[in-house]
Formats: C-alpha cells, structure tokens, sequence
C-alpha cells in the first residue's frame, strides 16, 4: 500500500481522485472526489503533523525532538496550515494578567466596600 498522492509530481497541482474500489466486494466506482486536507501534504508535513499531535499542540515540546527553534517551528506550522488550505489566523494579543500586589489591592478595596462585586470582577480580568 502506498499513501495517496494528494499533489502532482510533475506540476505541483492538486490532484483528483477518479475511481474508488472496494477489495472486499470488488466495487469500483468512476468519480471526481475531492481529496481530504491532510492527502494535500508533503511527507516531512504530515510527520510535522503527526508530532505536533502527538506533543498536543505544544510547539515547546517540539523544540527538542526536531533540534529546532520555537520561531522555526510556528513558521512549519503556518506552512501546514496553508498547505491544507486554510488562512493562518492573526496573532491573538496576550490577555492581561494582573499582578499579585494589583489582586490584593482589589480584593481589599471589595472587602472595604469601595468595589462593586461586578466592578472587582471586571478589574480582576483586566478590564
């Protein structure tokens, strides 16, 4: 058994599978089907993939098992994002995470009463 081919070796375009056959019950079927987005990869991609899976999506853990850079591999992984055919997302801004002395300092203004339950609660998720 060989993987399929999800991209032409000769011109790089994506290629269309035509016929299905079943070996259990001999069943062929003549169609234009559309292959699935992981078949578009290259080989070194879907091993990236099946690592990136396997490391549940932590490119931290990856670092060491492929010797490379967390900026090398966040660029791999936009490349496979783009290879399946999808856009690769902005960059989310990091939520705003309030010191321990800022907490305390909420906390104590609602225990003096100087805060609304609501307006800590906004305060304490950075709003």
């Amino acid at each position: 058994m060989h993987p399929i081919l999800g991209t032409c070796p000769v011109c790089g375009e994506t290629l269309e599978v035509t016929r299905l056959h079943c070996r259990s019950c001999d069943t062929t079927i003549d169609g234009h089907f559309d292959i699935g987005p992981f078949d578009r990869l290259s080989r070194e991609q879907l091993a990236f993939a099946e690592l990136f899976i396997r490391r549940e999506g932590k490119l931290s853990r990856m670092e060491a098992d492929l010797g490379l850079s967390y900026p090398t591999l966040r660029a791999r992984l936009n490349d496979l994002i783009r290879a399946m055919g999808y856009e690769v997302g902005q960059e989310e801004e990091a939520p705003y995470v309030i010191s321990d002395a800022e907490r305390r300092v909420i906390l104590d203004d609602l225990a003096a009463g100087k805060l609304s339950s609501d307006e800590a609660v906004k305060r304490l998720q950075g709003a």
